[in-house]
This record gives structure tokens, sequence and C-alpha cells, in this order.
């Protein structure tokens, strides 16, 4: 087992210990409120659990290739970058009669978003929707901070019915992916003994984690955990050709039916922010000395000092100008159409690096370097940049601001805290102001993740 399997299954164990918490948590739970928070960490727990074991399945099936002889692809890859989705709108459609004259039974839902690109999950606020809300907003700002430009980012929508007379009730057997014995004996008792030791609660879209050949049974009727139960009420897959500086609407595809409990009336769309920051836009590809050649004499050479960065090749007198934040001397366009190649001789001794980029008409600039290591570096990173261009398409042609997210608002509860309820049950309370129940949750599970390992 090498350390990036240790990593993962120390990842998944992690993930079992903070599901295992959740579900003492949920069965603690006394309010309406704090149930549905409990569930919904519960939902995510599993989530990240299933992803995580596909993770380390694909990593193992790589391993045995790379056993029986089969090499891996060595293509070029693209860099990284920062992917962020904001001010998340999903539109209802209530009937005139609901909305408008206000008949009928008033239905109330519970409803999340839980976003999945790759093994990174982040989960939105519960928010509370009735047939006086006309969209589904969700504030937080989700910023996923290592995918390449082949990144497929799934946002589901989660609903459970939200009834006044609140009482935990049983939920139906939950299924759990196979571990098989692709962990190995010892880790995959443990895992799998970890798994069957803690309830499970909330429902798992069976085709959005699990792979083909996946496999689900049923946990014994006895391991069902209580609790409000969510489920897919509607699901979408955002990629590359859907970043946008700016807000898009998309389609959802439906999961439910308007005979379901937890049903809304949905438009079938939903409105999003989705940007991107390649790596390569933000951050200094490289840097260094070039020679430059500034006017048509074969022997007019300048020194300066160059950073290869977003679009362009910055020039600049020496590292002090740039460090002093001065104009630089020469800005190099660099697109990906723009056209790098290096001359087999040149008498000054290195190879000399053209690059050619149209502007109103083809423009083309002659570098050298002082060695030939350097001459090398400078044109993989310049072939590498434009690589990067290519595959990353509009998110290098504009820069995307990506706003920060805020800090989780606080809210006001008459019922008092699950911290109150069940940490400190015999404390006197003071007011009737609690703290988000999310990050509550989140710090309870931590001290008892803590207590389980020390």
């Amino acid at each position: 087992m090498n350390n990036q399997d240790e990593e993962v299954l120390k990842q998944i164990e992690r993930e079992v210990r903070m599901r295992e918490g959740a579900s003492k948590l949920l069965a603690a739970c006394s309010q309406r409120d704090q149930a549905l928070e409990a569930s919904k960490s519960l939902l995510t727990c599993n989530t990240r659990i299933l992803a995580l074991l596909s993770q380390l399945q694909r990593m193992r099936k790589a391993q045995i290739l790379q056993r029986v002889g089969r090499r891996l692809s060595d293509d070029i890859v693209p860099c990284k970058g920062k992917v962020a989705l904001s001010d998340l709108r999903i539109p209802l459609m209530w009937k005139d009669s609901e909305y408008f004259k206000n008949k009928g039974e008033l239905h109330r839902c519970a409803v999340f978003c839980l976003l999945q690109c790759g093994t990174e999950i982040h989960d939105t606020d519960l928010v509370m929707v009735d047939r006086t809300l006309t969209d589904i907003c969700f504030e937080n700002a989700i910023i996923l901070n290592d995918v390449g430009p082949e990144f497929q980012l799934r946002v589901e929508l989660y609903s459970t019915c939200v009834v006044e007379d609140f009482s935990l009730g049983a939920l139906g057997p939950r299924r759990v992916s196979i571990l098989g014995g692709s962990l190995g004996c010892s880790s995959g008792k443990k895992i799998r003994a970890a798994f069957e030791s803690s309830a499970v609660c909330g429902s798992i879209c069976n085709g959005a984690v699990s792979g083909p050949g996946s496999v689900f049974p049923p946990l014994s009727p006895d391991l069902s955990a209580r609790g409000p139960k969510y489920n897919l009420l509607a699901h979408t897959i955002l990629k590359l050709e859907n970043v946008q500086d700016g807000f898009k609407t998309h389609d959802l595809s439906l999961a439910a039916t308007e005979d379901s409990p937890f049903w809304l009336p949905l438009y079938g769309s939903m409105c999003c922010r989705l940007v991107a920051q390649p790596l390569c836009m933000i951050q200094p590809v490289t840097s260094g000395q070039l020679k430059m050649k500034l006017e048509e004499d074969l022997n007019c050479w300048e020194n300066v000092y160059a950073v290869l960065r977003g679009q362009s090749l910055l020039c600049y007198q020496s590292q002090e100008d740039l460090e002093s934040e001065d104009k630089p001397l020469l800005l190099i366009p660099i697109k990906k159409d723009s056209i790098v190649c290096v001359s087999e001789r040149d008498p000054v001794g290195c190879q000399t690096i053209y690059i050619t980029t149209q502007q109103e008409e083809d423009v083309t600039y002659t570098l050298t370097t002082h060695t030939p290591e350097d001459t090398q570096r400078w044109t993989e990173a310049l072939w590498q940049h434009k690589y990067n261009m290519s595959q990353w398409k509009q998110c290098c042609e504009d820069f995307m601001k990506i706003e920060m997210p805020s800090s989780r608002k606080s809210i006001t509860l008459k019922q008092g805290s699950l911290y109150h309820e069940i940490v400190t049950p015999n404390s006197p309370r003071v007011g009737v102001v609690a703290p988000d129940l999310s990050a509550e949750i989140r710090t309870l599970l931590s001290s008892y993740y803590k207590e389980r390992c020390g």
C-alpha cells in the first residue's frame, strides 16, 4: 500500500467516524431544526465516503495496470484552477390558488443543495420553502480549489417534507457501496465494520457517485437511522462550457414526481454564477533573465527580466523594476493561437525563441537566453502555457473575479441550540439566540472525532 492509498483510507475512516457521531447526535435530537441539520450532515458524509471509495478503486486499478506492464498516458496535462459557484437561484412555479389566493394546505419543505466535483463535496445551508417564496435562494459561495478543465460539477437538490408536529420516525434501509477486496483484507474489514456499526440517514441517488459494476446491498433493518429523510428532487451537471462571467440559466433534470410528499413545483431550471480561474492566469508560470532583440540589427540585444503570466510575457529592465511595480519595458501578447518555435542553430551560441502573435498583423518577437538549459525551460513553459489556455478556453480570455464566501450568519431559534440540548442539558440558557446549527454540528462532530482518536 502506497502513501496515496493510506491517505485516502484515513479520509474514509475519518468520514465514517464523523457519520457515526452524526448518527448519535441525530438520535439525541428533540427539535425539528436540529434533526434536519443532523440528517443533512449524515447525507453529506455518506456522499463523501462513496466518492472516496470510488477514488480508491480508480487508484487500485491504475496500480494493477502498471504491474501488468500497461503504461499510463504520458500526455501533457493542463494546469489546475479554481472554480466557484455562487448566487444559486431555483425558481418555483406555484399554482395561482396556492400563491396568489393562499388556499389549500400549507406545503412546507426543507431543501439544500449538494455539490460534488470528484471527491470534493460541499453542501449549502438549509432553506425552508413554502408557497410564500417564488425562488429558492442559496447564499453560499462554493469554491473548488483544485480542478482541471475537464471538471464535472454535479449539483443535486434535496428536499424533505416538514411537518409541524415533529417526531422522529424510523427510515427504511439505506444502501452503501460494497467495499469488496480492492481495499485489501485488513483495511476492507476495518471500514466494512465501521460501516456496519453506524447508522445511515438520508438518501443517495444511485447514479450520483457509484460507478459501473458497483453493488449496493441493503443494510440490515436494525441499522436503519431515525430522523428526516432527504430525497433527490433535481440535479444537473455543470462543465467548462457552462462557465461565464455573469448569471446563466441551466436546465435541471427532475428526479421526483408531483405526488411525492417532498415535491416542490420547479420550473426545471436554475440560475447561478459559475466562474473559473486557471492557475496560469493568476500565478506566474515562470520568470528569469532573457535577451531580447529590439531592432532589426542582429547585434542589438537587450537584457530583460521576463515574467510569463496570464496572456502576456512581461519584460522589465530589471527584477527590481518588477518588484517596485513599475510598468514593463515591453509586453508580448501570449495567446492560445500564438506560435512559439525555436531555431536549430544560432551564432550567439544558444537557440533563438521566436514568438509570433496576431494583432492587427502578425508580429514576431525574437528572444534568446544565456544557457541552453534556460532555452529549454522557457520553451517548454511557453508551450505548456499555450496548451493550458487552449484547454481552459473562455476562462483565459477575460479574468473572472471570484468572490470569497462570507461567514455563515447566525439564526434565531426559540427552542435553543443543539449544543444546549445535547452537550450541556443542565446548563442554564442565556437568551434565545443560537449560533448556526450547521457550524455547531461540525464543531460537535469534530470533538467527537478527536475523542475517538485520542
